[in-house]
Formats: C-alpha cells, sequence, structure tokens
C-alpha cells in the first residue's frame, strides 16, 4: 500500500513491503532493504549497511505519531492518498466501533470515562505511560464507552486493545 507521510513538515510517498525479518522501504524513489526484529514488543530493531536502528512509536494527543529513531524523536503523520486507510485507530466506523490501542508496552497510569459513558470527539479516555512518557490517548468520534479491557496500574503489551468505544 503506498502512502503519504509527513515527518517534520515534510510530505514523502512511501511504500513499505514485509517479508518475514526482511522489509522493504520505498521512499519517494528510494529504496531500502532493511532486517527487522522485534526485541520486546512495540520496539524495532531495523539493520541496514551494518548499522543497526531502535525504534518505537507512540501515538500523540494531536493524532500524529511520535516515532523514535536511536533516542531521536520525529513527528509522523501518515496518511492514504485514496482515503482507504484511517488514521491508526483500527476499526473506525461512524455507526461501528472504535479500539483504542497502544502502540508501545506500557502501564495504565488513569482511567478517565467508565463503561456506558458518552465520549465527545477528542475528549481523553485513557493515560499510559511508555517509555517514561504519559500518553492521553482521545476518542477519535463520539460515542459510548461499550469495554474498558484493562485496570488502572496495569501493564500492557503493544497492540493490546484498552478501550472498545460504540
Amino acid at each position: 500500500m503506498k502512502l503519504q507521510a509527513e515527518v517534520d513538515g515534510t510530505t514523502s510517498e512511501v511504500e513499505v513491503r514485509r517479508d518475514g525479518e526482511r522489509l522493504v522501504a520505498r521512499v519517494d524513489d528510494r529504496e531500502y532493504e532493511l532486517e527487522i526484529s522485534e526485541p520486546e514488543p512495540g520496539i524495532f530493531l531495523l539493520k541496514h549497511s551494518g548499522r543497526i536502528f531502535n525504534t518505537f512509536a507512540l501515538e500523540r494527543r494531536d493524532g500524529k505519531s511520535e516515532v523514535s529513531v536511536n533516542g531521536k524523536s520525529y513527528g509522523v503523520q501518515l496518511s492514504d492518498p485514496k482515503g482507504l486507510r484511517g488514521s491508526g485507530i483500527e476499526h473506525l466506523h461512524d455507526d461501528g466501533l472504535v479500539e483504542i490501542k497502544t502502540a508501545m508496552p506500557g502501564k495504565v497510569v488513569r482511567i478517565l470515562t467508565a463503561v456506558g459513558e458518552t465520549v465527545e470527539k477528542g475528549s481523553g479516555v485513557i493515560v499510559v505511560e511508555a517509555m517514561k512518557m504519559q500518553n492521553e490517548m482521545r476518542s477519535p468520534k463520539d460515542g459510548v464507552i461499550k469495554e474498558i479491557r484493562v485496570l488502572e496500574g496495569g501493564t500492557v503489551n503493544a497492540g493490546e486493545v484498552l478501550v472498545v468505544i460504540e
């Protein structure tokens, strides 16, 4: 799938293909072949031309992602020019369910809502701490909290569903 990536104000066309531990990334008209491993959930090691890059990503409050590569952070916004891909929130439909997931392993600091509570688009739902940074995850739509699948103080894995909004 071809996407557009805005990285700190610069837009590029990006296409990524993964085949096991091999990753091919095309950025504009440059192609990179990388070896990839995931030593911990949500933390990736990329190897290119004998160099190793330690990477992870966090979703920010403004809907963009904060991507760290060897300790240097970048603001990244992905979009599908054909409109086929959402904002990174899984199963987003105006009349359906939204699953809010964590991008990295961490700890649930606060749950800001309760099951059955009505939330507005952009309102805080849950706060997760990962890599010593607290990330308030917000509702991507108006809706009602259907499920909260975690407890305050509990640990979560990368990709784990935290809250379901209907």
